[in-house]
């Protein structure tokens, strides 16, 4: 029993003597002890990255050679060799900063592109559905039977009633030849009766040509007795829309007395840009939404394009005809308009947002892999009602693009564009003076305390602002010559004391 004890006690102990040797041999700093007492490195030392410069944080133009303060006494951020060495405008960000940065993406599209043209346009009478009331003949207005505009009227209904001297006695010549052929239309003779025959008819057409309509003429002819007065009636069914009669008002022949607008259908006029004129095809749906009535929406086609641009207002003006039934659409109203266009199969498209303007270049920004990021210019096109634009070159199918926050990419990519010119500038024309570099392997040297007092200081060379120099010969002289001044003071402090006791 006491030997077992003591062979698992054996055991044990060694196996804490070989762990002990093994953390012994080992520091977990990258390097490992050998039996002369030298220290090696290892693999993870080796793969180590190697600093480029180092640089401010509140402010990445300001760039040093090694590590210390900024301007603003904040330390400095490193940036490793390989981190801003994309070309081409390529830019590198990490994945967390991007999430930060709010970065959304999206595939380029190829779809059918429909455009949507807007626009606002006016709703007018038909111009083909629009009637005068005019009388022949001149003549005194005895009787209105429509006395104010708006009203509605039926075809063949009697609007006035006139009197004329030309009228009555046009009636009785009528009524004269008449009883010419009742007398002679017996005769032996032909062309007696050939005579009366045409007297007769000329004295009617006449009348007709008076538009004295073909009842009263029977009236006439019937009853033998010469009418004071000739009825006007309405030659179409519609809304009185102009007046300019009263009675007793003496009107002469071609006097615009009346009106007449058939409201059962109704142009619409929509004014178009001259770049969209292109888009617009006569025989396309339109579609035509109105103010007060939400939600309601009425078809119509695209009937004519006027030929000629109207120079004030730069648009050209495009007719619309529609139904008008109920008279909802009224003259003078005004109405929203929707033209879909033809499409434009296998276009490629974008998120509008995806683009960015600035008047002489659009730009895109691809995502590549590993967190890069590639500015690309583009032609652009016009753009849907979905909110997607349409790219004529610059882009390929299935390409992943940026639709957010890019204007924080491109700002980085211009930043990195700077630096990189700033230090290929700076390592061509006035190289950086020589200083003592760090020692990236961990070890230290005897002189590593000044170097880290000199690097407290500041001493590092900005490559952006000249007047961090003073600040450093500054800082170098608080660092320096305030020990010398403390000396000399305590110098003479011992003088003094050594006269007092003499």
């Amino acid at each position: 029993m006491i030997y077992t004890l003591l062979k698992r006690s054996v055991f044990i102990s060694v196996v804490l003597l070989t762990f002990f040797i093994i953390s012994c041999g080992s520091d977990g700093s990258g390097e490992k002890s050998t039996t002369d007492g030298t220290v090696e490195k290892t693999e993870s030392t080796k793969k180590e990255r190697k600093v480029k410069y180092w640089q401010a944080p509140m402010n990445p133009s300001e760039i040093y050679d090694r590590p210390g303060k900024s301007a603003m006494g904040m330390d400095l951020v490193p940036v490793y060799e390989g981190d801003d060495e994309e070309t081409g405008g390529t830019i590198k960000i990490d994945p967390l900063t991007s999430q930060n940065m709010g970065v959304r993406t999206a595939f380029v599209e190829k779809v059918d592109f429909i455009r949507v043209l807007r626009t606002v346009a006016r709703v007018d009478y038909d111009e083909e559905s629009l009637y005068a009331v005019s009388p022949k003949i001149s003549g005194w207005v005895e009787k209105l039977y429509v006395e104010y505009e708006g009203e509605e009227v039926k075809k063949g209904q009697a609007l006035l009633e006139i009197y004329s001297p030309e009228l009555v006695t046009t009636q009785q010549e009528f009524l004269l030849a008449l009883k010419n052929k009742e007398l002679i239309g017996s005769s032996s003779f032909k062309s007696v009766r050939d005579g009366a025959e045409s007297l007769l008819k000329a004295s009617r057409l006449r009348l007709t040509y008076w538009d004295i309509p073909e009842s009263e003429i029977l009236e006439l002819e019937k009853s033998g007795k010469v009418r004071k007065t000739l009825t006007l009636e309405s030659p179409a069914n519609g809304v009185i829309i102009k007046k300019n009669v009263f009675e007793g008002l003496h009107v002469k022949s071609g006097t615009h007395l009346y009106q007449i607008a058939d409201l059962s259908k109704v142009w619409v006029y929509a004014s178009i840009y001259d770049d969209e004129a292109s888009w617009i095809k006569e025989g396309q749906e339109v579609e035509i939404e109105l103010s007060y009535a939400a939600g309601k929406k009425l078809k119509g086609r695209v009937t004519y394009i006027y030929p000629y641009l109207n120079e004030k207002a730069r648009d050209i003006q495009v007719r619309i005809e529609i139904e008008n039934p109920k008279r909802e659409l009224k003259p003078g109203m005004y109405a929203n308009i929707l033209i879909k266009t033809s499409p434009i199969k296998n276009s490629l498209v974008v998120p509008t947002e995806a683009v960015i303007r600035s008047g002489q270049r659009n730009v895109v920004f691809i995502a590549l892999e590993k967190g890069r990021f590639e500015p690309r210019d583009v032609v652009i096109a016009e753009e849907s009602e979905d909110g997607k634009m349409r790219i004529t070159s610059g882009l390929e199918e299935h390409e992943k693009i940026v639709t957010s926050a890019q204007f924080l990419i491109d700002s980085e990519s211009r930043l990195q564009e700077a630096i990189q010119k700033m230090l290929a500038r700076k390592s061509g024309d006035s190289p950086m003076p020589a200083k003592k570099k760090m020692d990236m392997s961990g070890e230290k040297d005897s002189n590593k305390s000044g170097v880290d007092s000199d690097m407290k200081c500041g001493d590092g060379m900005d490559m952006e602002k000249k007047s961090n120099t003073k600040m450093e010969k500054e800082s170098d002289m608080k660092c320096g010559d305030g020990m010398d001044m403390e000396k000399k003071n305590q110098t003479k402090m011992d003088h003094d004391k050594d006269g007092h006791d003499n």
